[in-house]
C-alpha cells in the first residue's frame, strides 16, 4: 500500500511540473477562445514621423500642370539621392505627382514651393491635411487633394527568437505579435513573461516591459503597435543565460527528472527495508 502511495504521489509531482511548464509556454493567458462578442479597439492606431523616416506625398489635381513640381521621382533630403518607385494615387479624373523626401534630424523636409516644413511628430493625416490647406488657401492648387505615407520603417528583434536581427517592414502598422513571428517566433528556451521593448521618443528612451503570456499586458500595451526604430529584446531563461546553449537547458532538465527518480527509488528501498 505504501509503494502505491509512493507511487501516485510521484506521478503528481511530475504532473505538476509538466502543467507549470505549459502554463509557461502558453500566449494570451487569460482570453476566451470560445465565441465571444467583438470587442472595441479603444484608440486608433497611428505613426508619427521621425527622423530618417522616408515619406512619399503625392499632389493630385485634374490639372496637369499644376502638379509638375510635385512629380519628381528622386529622394530629397539630407544630400540623399536615387530613384524611387511604386507610389501612386492617380485616378480617371485626376493627375498625381509624387515627391519623395528624407526627413532630417530635426525633423524637417523641403518641400516643393512652401520650402522647409516640419513634419517630425506628425502623423501622415496631418501633414496631408497641413499641404493641402496651404495648397487650397494660398491658391495653388485648388482642387489639390494629398496623401501621404511612410515608405518603411525598420524595427530590431534580438534575443531568444529564431531570426534575431534588424527587419524592415512596409505600410505603418505592425504588432508586436507580428514582428515576433517575422522573426520565426521565440524558442523554448525564451522567457515570454519578461519581453522589453525599447522605443526613443521626445528626446527620452524609455524601457517597456510585456508579458506574453497574459492578454492584458499584451493588447493593453503602449507597444502593442510598434513604431519606428523599436527594439525587441527577448530575454532567454537563466541556464541559457549562463550556459548559453539550448543542449545545457535540455541537460538541466534531464538532470532534475533523473535526480527525482533516484530519490524515488532510495526512498523506496528503504521503506522496504
Amino acid at each position: 500500500m505504501k509503494l502505491e502511495k509512493i507511487a501516485i504521489f510521484s506521478i503528481l509531482i511530475l504532473c505538476m511540473s509538466s502543467c507549470v511548464s505549459n502554463k509557461r509556454m502558453i500566449y494570451l493567458q487569460g482570453a476566451d477562445y470560445k465565441y465571444v462578442q467583438p470587442q472595441d479597439i479603444d484608440k486608433a492606431f497611428e505613426l508619427y514621423v521621425q527622423p530618417d523616416d522616408q515619406l512619399a506625398i503625392s499632389v493630385s489635381s485634374k490639372n496637369k500642370e499644376l502638379i509638375s513640381p510635385f512629380d519628381n521621382n528622386t529622394l530629397i533630403g539630407s544630400g540623399s539621392g536615387g530613384s524611387t518607385s511604386g507610389y501612386s494615387s492617380s485616378s480617371a479624373n485626376t493627375t498625381s505627382g509624387v515627391s519623395y523626401f528624407k526627413v532630417d534630424e530635426k525633423g524637417y523636409i523641403q518641400f516643393p514651393i512652401f520650402g522647409p516644413i516640419q513634419v517630425g511628430g506628425k502623423s501622415t493625416n496631418a501633414i496631408s491635411e497641413y499641404i493641402q490647406s496651404r495648397l487650397i488657401s494660398e491658391g495653388y492648387i485648388n482642387d489639390a487633394i494629398v496623401n501621404t505615407k511612410i515608405m518603411s520603417f525598420k524595427v530590431t528583434v534580438l534575443g531568444d527568437v529564431k531570426n534575431p536581427g534588424p527587419q524592415t517592414y512596409q505600410g505603418e502598422r505592425l504588432t508586436i505579435l507580428e514582428a515576433i513571428g517575422k522573426a520565426g517566433d521565440l524558442t523554448n528556451s525564451a522567457l515570454r513573461e519578461n519581453i522589453l521593448v525599447v522605443r526613443e521618443e521626445n528626446g527620452k528612451r524609455t524601457t517597456y516591459k510585456v508579458n506574453l503570456c497574459d492578454e492584458a499586458s499584451v493588447f493593453e500595451s503602449p507597444v502593442y503597435y510598434l513604431q519606428q526604430n523599436d527594439i525587441v529584446y527577448v530575454q532567454p531563461n537563466k541556464s541559457q543565460r549562463v550556459k548559453g546553449s539550448t543542449s545545457y537547458t535540455w541537460l538541466s532538465v534531464g538532470s532534475t527528472v533523473v535526480g527525482m527518480l533516484v530519490s524515488i527509488v532510495s526512498l523506496v528501498v528503504a521503506l522496504k527495508k
